[in-house]
């Protein structure tokens, strides 16, 4: 847990979009993992054994968000920190229009659709490469390569109206 739970988690925060479901989805993954160390192939990388682990839970928490979505007709979670970058302050308005882009930025990946999302998380946000990503999640380079570039045009499609404005 130690070498892998930093990574993991940080991958976990970026796709749902919430700390504190991050940390319950790891606690997820990591009781799992235990549960199915048997299964492990100790011949294939143990980060990407656990990190499927994780995309598996990430996918059940957005099926049962998108049911209770559905049911209460709750809005997006909004309980997005912003990242703090160091050095000087930024003027006060800079400050809250880049925490405002931040937040809409948060909540465009967790919106993105799962296929477009999780290449595109592991690939940014992991740095692993896209033949990696393809052996995570089953797929070729090229679909991985065409979800990140859809990724991301979808994101600059959402945020642009901010940048602009």
């Amino acid at each position: 847990m130690q070498t892998t739970k930093d990574d993991l988690y940080r991958f976990v925060r970026r796709y749902v979009g919430d700390a504190e479901e991050a940390y319950d989805l790891i606690q997820d993954a990591y009781a799992a993992a235990w549960l199915a160390i048997r299964r492990y192939d100790p011949s294939r990388p143990f980060a990407a054994w656990l990190r499927t682990i994780a995309i598996n839970k990430c996918r059940d928490w957005s099926r049962r968000r998108q049911v209770r979505r559905w049911l209460v007709n709750a809005t997006p979670l909004d309980g997005l920190e912003a990242m703090r970058v160091e050095g000087k302050d930024p003027a006060p308005d800079d400050q809250v229009a880049a925490q405002a882009l931040l937040r809409a930025l948060d909540r465009a990946v967790v919106d993105l659709p799962t296929k477009l999302k999780e290449p595109l998380l592991l690939t940014t946000m992991e740095d692993l490469s896209q033949a990696e990503v393809a052996a995570i999640l089953g797929v070729s380079v090229k679909t991985v390569e065409t979800r990140v570039a859809r990724a991301r045009r979808s994101l600059a499609n959402t945020l642009a109206p901010l940048r602009e404005a």
